[in-house]
């Protein structure tokens, strides 16, 4: 599980990360061995041309090279195939093997160079090159920045970090945590270097950063260990018996369906053109052309608004108004100022406010600023607190809407109609805190937060918006069960299940893609490890100390009642999700046919339903607005038709 220590640092790969790259490599050797071995036999006796010498001897020389070459491969492969990822001291080895394949990198280099010079590219010295570019990347993707800080912690101060009490243990993980905070702030200021330098992006790193680095600082996990532990999670999760429950069920169900597939297309349209392409790939296109390309009409100088471009189009075509129902259509876009649309919905007669979901990179730093800040709202009684980048997002529609009098301008026009606001998303979420904000200006309003983010508002706020707003979620959803208690659970539960299992990483994996792509019965092999072995499977490698074995994380893990965690591991405020909740699941097998029509149930739930993130390749494509919206539509449908099972079924039945 720690990373590997070579080259007087830590890196961000394991030592039994080297099965599939040297596996990889070793075939290509070998192939090239064969290659040249042909060369060589093809060319015997031939060598007596001037330069034949030469020639002979570079074969001769590159065979023997490539042939230990292989066979250190072969030892890394096998070596790093040996143990479990928690019982790493049968690849005590791998460091040594490691040296030496990279000392053979020096006459190999040379070689090479000697051949492009003597006989160009004739005896596959190109391949050496490609080999090489693509280990020095491989070096960079694998480097640690905290490489010497994390092999100081667990070597060079384990004793100091085995007692956590003591003042200097403190403040060397506290100066740890400070580097990482920086080092988290450094890859996304590169990440988004298409970004201005403003004020805003650069608090926004300086949070996010801090928050990855108190993610991550009590753990000593690999990417490869994350994903072995996510398909080992995955397999006991769909093991399990499922939780058939009953909940109390509402007569306003088949109504609030009703309403949700109706505004499901208005969140859905707020997306603008990207969307609307990837949904219609084959006639999106020419539909939008004639509009963004051609000059437009009078219509588009009717509706106030900045940066429409061909959004304006797409959302035509998707909702189905006319130029004379939109009010204003903004796109501007920066962190925590998304955009939204104000339109007339006359056959629902509402004003509605739709606000878009996460489409860009200053979305994504929205979505990421993830601390707790205080939201009071009027006539709430308890902590009111809500997600610091919705918040902020809030805010700002708030006062475009009241301030700049755009909502004064839509309700001149019709007086009579109720506010909705909908969203998708990171839409979803603002909808929901900006429909706080209006709920005392506008008493009769309603939210509808399509696959809202889990992690959104207090408890006082969540009770306070079941008045007025509806959640829907949709199957395993990852983004309705991301919260950061949420996240620190399920990286309790991956050091769980990687600490017992006592299979090799490689077999995990592999037998993880295979289940993920081809589905079949989940590994019934035991992932509890025999008492005799538990210590043998905590040693380290090298014999250091890992970080994991003083970490927060992994003593909840453990038995000891009288283990508190260290004073600095940071705690998080719980967040819910917003509203009324319609849990819609997909009846039928767990998987089917690519071909054949999806069945869908529906029920109130619980919010502490989504208290567990649920590991499933539909994880992501559950989120799609469009496949959400699919899933409404196909729930109408089977309500409207009696003799569906599905639909029958829908009233009193939910499996989660």
């Amino acid at each position: 599980m720690p990373g590997i220590v070579a080259f007087g640092r830590r890196w961000g790969i394991a030592s039994d990360d080297l099965v599939f790259p040297g596996a990889f490599e070793l075939l290509i050797r070998v192939l090239w061995w064969i290659g040249t071995l042909a060369l060589y036999i093809i060319h015997k006796g031939h060598f007596e041309c001037p330069g034949g010498a030469v020639l002979h001897r570079y074969l001769v020389v590159l065979l023997v090279l490539l042939g230990v070459i292989i066979l250190s491969l072969c030892a890394i492969v096998y070596v790093s195939a040996q143990g479990t990822i928690m019982n790493s001291g049968p690849r005590r080895s791998v460091p040594a093997l490691v040296y030496l394949r990279a000392l053979l990198y020096v006459p190999e280099f040379v070689l090479a160079c000697l051949g492009a010079v003597w006989v160009n590219e004739e005896s596959g010295v190109g391949i050496f090159w490609i080999i090489f570019i693509s280990m020095a990347i491989g070096v960079v993707v694998v480097f640690d920045p905290l490489g010497s800080q994390r092999q100081g912690a667990t070597v060079g101060t384990g004793r100091v970090l085995r007692d956590m009490e003591s003042s200097e243990s403190e403040q060397f993980l506290q100066r740890a945590r400070s580097l990482a905070a920086r080092v988290w702030e450094c890859r996304l200021r590169l990440l988004c270097c298409c970004l201005p330098p403003d004020d805003n992006h650069r608090a926004a790193f300086s949070n996010i950063g801090q928050l990855f680095s108190s993610f991550f600082s009590d753990t000593d996990l690999v990417v490869s260990d994350i994903a072995a532990g996510l398909a080992l999670l995955h397999q006991e999760q769909d093991k399990m018996e499922p939780n058939v429950w009953t909940p109390s069920h509402s007569d306003d169900l088949d109504v609030a369906l009703e309403s949700a597939t109706h505004w499901m297309r208005f969140a859905e349209a707020a997306y603008g053109w990207p969307l609307y392409v990837y949904s219609h790939p084959f006639t999106g296109p020419c539909r939008l052309t004639a509009d963004c390309c051609g000059s437009r009409g009078e219509q588009y100088d009717m509706v106030g608004g900045e940066n429409m471009g061909c959004h304006f189009t797409s959302i035509l075509q998707t909702t189905g108004l006319q130029y004379r129902d939109f009010i204003h259509i903004s796109y501007h876009n920066q962190i925590y100022e998304i955009p939204f649309y104000i339109a007339l919905d006359h056959k629902k007669e509402a004003v509605l406010v739709a606000v878009r979901g996460t489409l860009s990179l200053k979305d994504v730093l929205t979505d990421l600023s993830a601390e707790c800040e205080n939201l009071p709202i009027e006539g709430v009684s308890g902590a009111c607190y809500a997600h610091k980048g919705m918040c902020q997002a809030a805010g700002y529609l708030y006062r475009r809407l009241v301030n700049d009098g755009i909502l004064s301008q839509a309700f001149s026009i019709a007086p009579e109609y109720r506010l909705v606001i909908v969203g998708h998303s990171l839409g979803a979420g603002t909808a929901s805190l900006l429909a706080a904000l209006l709920r005392s200006t506008y008493p009769t309003l309603q939210c509808y937060a399509f696959s809202p983010p889990g992690g959104l508002m207090s408890k006082a706020l969540a009770e306070y918006s079941r008045q007025f707003v509806v959640s829907v979620v949709l199957g395993k959803d990852l983004v309705p069960r991301l919260s950061i208690p949420n996240m620190e659970d399920l990286k309790r539960r991956i050091l769980k299940i990687v600490s017992n299992c006592n299979k090799p990483k490689y077999r995990i994996l592999l037998q993880g893609c295979w289940y993920e792509m081809f589905g079949g019965v989940p590994d019934d092999s035991p992932t509890e490890l025999d008492i005799p072995r538990e210590e043998e499977l905590s040693r380290p490698l090298l014999g250091g100390d890992s970080l994991l074995h003083h970490s927060p994380s992994y003593h909840s893990l453990t038995s000891d009642p009288d283990f508190s965690p260290s004073p600095t591991h940071q705690t998080h405020l719980p967040l819910y999700l917003p509203g009324r909740i319609i849990y819609i699941t997909e009846d039928g097998p767990p998987r089917r046919s690519c071909w054949s029509q999806a069945s869908y149930r529906s029920e109130w739930a619980n919010e502490m339903a989504f208290r567990s993130v649920l590991i499933s390749p539909r994880m992501l494509a559950d989120h799609m607005p469009d496949v959400v919206h699919r899933a409404l539509q196909g729930l109408e449908r089977e309500t409207q038709n009696p003799l569906c099972p599905s639909a029958q079924s829908n009233s009193h039945l939910n499996v989660i």
